[in-house]
């Protein structure tokens, strides 16, 4: 992984091998970023995605091997009782028209993944929802 900050934009390349929540949580942690926004894309060759089901109060995970076009990453950076935060999605493919996506639960890269992140000026927390078990964002 190697980064690079321009002014309020992060740019991060997470390499072959590595996974992609670990190493962006180095990376944020490395720059002090609290509070962020981010969009990506890449590759990669194991990715576990999660559905969350209010009634269940919990995440259903799928685990996907094989060798994908990530289309896309979004999501965003925040706190959690004042720790680092991140709630990222993801959006991929292979070359039998198989799409899938969801919560990024993990995501190993086979080839590169590009990060962009656009740092917002101050913190902004999450604190969980009674209604949903879901920590939403709290202002």
């Amino acid at each position: 992984m190697d980064f690079k900050k321009y002014g309020s934009v992060a740019a991060v390349r997470i390499d072959r091998g590595e996974e992609v929540l670990e190493e962006l949580k180095k990376a944020c942690e490395e720059m002090n970023i609290k509070s962020a926004y981010i969009t990506g894309i890449g590759a990669g060759d194991d990715i576990t995605v999660g559905l969350y089901s209010v009634e269940e109060r919990k995440y259903n995970k799928f685990r996907h091997q094989g060798e994908f076009e990530i289309t896309n990453i979004t999501g965003n950076i925040t706190s959690l009782d004042g720790e680092y935060y991140s709630h990222l999605h993801i959006s991929f493919g292979d070359g039998n028209k198989f799409i899938a996506g969801g919560h990024l639960n993990s995501c190993r890269i086979c080839g590169t993944c590009e990060l962009f992140i656009q740092i917002i000026d101050g913190q902004i927390d999450r604190m969980v929802d009674d209604k949903t078990g879901l920590n939403i964002l709290k202002f």
